[in-house]
């Protein structure tokens, strides 16, 4: 039997497509890893960002508060 249940699974993505993903570039990723605001993982040599992660930090961003007249 397969199982096709996909909820389970971690959407992990290389390094570079993981900061187009977030919108952020190399140096903030690295410090988002290293403040444990998103997850990374080595597969060999490569360092693989989790996209949930970054979809987690988005959703962790303060709300711009604007100030209509």
């Amino acid at each position: 039997m397969v199982d096709n249940d996909n909820s389970n699974r971690r959407r992990i993505v290389e390094f570079k497509d993981g900061c187009r993903y977030g919108k952020f570039g190399k140096t903030k990723a690295y410090e988002l890893i290293a403040l444990e605001r998103i997850r990374a993982y080595k597969m060999g040599g490569k360092t693989m960002i989790d996209l949930d992660s970054v979809d987690e930090y988005h959703a962790s961003l303060p709300r711009v508060e604007t100030r209509a007249g």
